[in-house]
């Protein structure tokens, strides 16, 4: 009776230091890239890129075929942070960007970021770089769960000297709030390294990383040696595009190998996904002297435009498929399948849902309701019906879309009547059929306007301020 009371009391103590072992949860790591178009890799059917990184990581993991972020950047982030319609947090137009400007519009502060929810679990979290959500001090990524953030507080910079361009420019490179003066230096190398630094000094306790590259998003500025491979692609636009989304994968392979050198892949779940389509805005220039950056009037730095939707029409700002569907891959090989695709839709807000349901985290009482949906069911059978049903919602300013199956109606508040498009059409989204089906139109109108009353809340005070 003693021998068998010691060794059950053995059992128990070995069992609470197992649970205490902190690799006993995994790392996370949150690769989101920057105008990425819906096509744009080898494992989505583009034959002229090269994207080895990505390609590896949807045979090592589950890709996804109706995969939705946003229609630009800003609500694409809030979506994948906490897990909830933009709209909820604010985030309905762009948000600060100049953090020495006055206040602007930032995400709100009682939004509980996967940050927050992993700092909970005892993660140590870290963001470097493209914030995108608000850039005033009191806002921003060290106010929302992250440890560490180094990198952009705003939407794109020139990645040499690191100001902002559009208007008359400021300078937005940032360690926390304390601006940081490295011209000369390629930001992606800079938050690659910062990257690399972090996983090194936490490899022997659960880390969350987010990496949101700045890239392929304009100016398609790479290092000469990513054009190499295209030197000799025709279309000039492709051509720019081929080279800093091969720039792009590098730098995510960089934080896969070091993961691998350290013998963490099998303890580190890797989400990967592109923020919106690419991106067609191929008219940006210095506009005015003496702008701040130093590049003269007239200096070009838009997008080639030079992005692959296949069937599928649309861009960057756009609801079309093009706009919203993007790349996706999770792999975490000793927990789900590897090399295999899901068709059922899934969204941005549902990566948050995901990870805690792995790390086994559960939300606390008073979070903020989830509009996403763990993948887990779906990941695990292809028969899991996705967790939206028919119906997609989306909205960004006064332009909205509802999705109902095959069918998308496509709006303005305030603007002329909508239209409706079909998916599943030999060539998708081109003909407008809402004057052939008015009660459809008027039934979607509907379930859109009771969405619409339902994510808009009253603003309240902000308790965490």
């Amino acid at each position: 009776m003693r021998r068998r009371g010691l060794g059950f009391l053995l059992v128990l103590l070995f069992g609470c230091f197992a649970s205490a072992d902190p690799r006993a949860k995994p790392n996370v790591v949150v690769f989101f890239t920057d105008d990425q178009g819906t096509l744009d890799a080898g494992c989505y059917g583009s034959k002229d890129l090269l994207t080895p990184t990505i390609d590896k990581l949807a045979r090592t993991g589950v890709r996804f075929t109706q995969a939705y972020a946003h229609v630009v950047c800003c609500p694409a982030r809030a979506a994948l942070m906490t897990g909830r319609h933009p709209q909820r947090s604010g985030v309905n137009h762009w948000t600060q960007g100049d953090m020495n400007s006055a206040k602007g519009r930032n995400m709100a502060l009682e939004e509980v970021t996967m940050a927050e929810i992993l700092k909970r679990a005892g993660y140590r979290t870290a963001l470097f770089g493209k914030w995108h959500l608000g850039a005033h001090r009191d806002y921003g990524p060290k106010k929302q769960g992250f440890d560490e953030f180094f990198g952009i507080r705003d939407g794109f910079i020139d990645n040499y000297n690191h100001y902002f361009l559009h208007g008359t420019g400021f300078h937005d490179l940032y360690e926390g709030t304390t601006p940081v003066k490295a011209p000369g230096k390629y930001f992606p190398e800079l938050m690659t390294k910062r990257s690399l630094a972090f996983i090194d000094e936490n490899k022997d306790n659960p880390f969350f990383l987010y990496f949101p590259l700045n890239i392929p998003h304009y100016p398609e500025q790479a290092p000469k040696k990513f054009g190499e491979p295209f030197e000799d692609m025709k279309d000039p636009a492709r051509k720019s595009y081929a080279t800093i989304m091969y720039a792009t994968d590098h730098y995510v392979g960089r934080i896969v190998d070091k993961i691998e050198a350290l013998g963490l892949r099998r303890d580190t779940i890797l989400i990967f996904m592109s923020d919106n389509g690419h991106s067609e805005e191929t008219g940006n220039r210095i506009r005015v002297d003496n702008h701040k950056s130093g590049h003269p009037k007239g200096h070009f730095y838009g997008a080639s435009g030079g992005g692959y939707t296949g069937k599928w029409a649309g861009q960057k700002g756009s609801f079309l498929e093009g706009g919203i569907r993007v790349p996706a891959i999770i792999s975490f090989p000793p927990k789900l399948p590897q090399g295999e695709f899901r068709d059922q839709v899934v969204t941005s807000m549902d990566w948050l849902p995901t990870v805690m349901e792995l790390c086994g985290i559960e939300r606390a009482k008073d979070d903020p309701k989830l509009d996403g949906h763990s993948l887990l069911p779906i990941i695990r059978s292809e028969e899991a019906a996705s967790g939206y049903g028919d119906l997609l919602y989306f909205q960004w300013h006064t332009q909205w879309a509802v999705r109902e199956g095959e069918w998308k109606l496509i709006g303005r508040e305030g603007g002329k009547s909508p239209g409706l498009y079909r998916l599943t059409d030999e060539k998708p989204e081109r003909k407008n059929y809402a004057k052939e089906k008015p009660e459809l139109v008027a039934r979607l109108l509907a379930m859109r306007r009771n969405w619409a009353d339902e994510v808009f809340p009253e603003k309240k005070p902000n308790p965490k301020k």
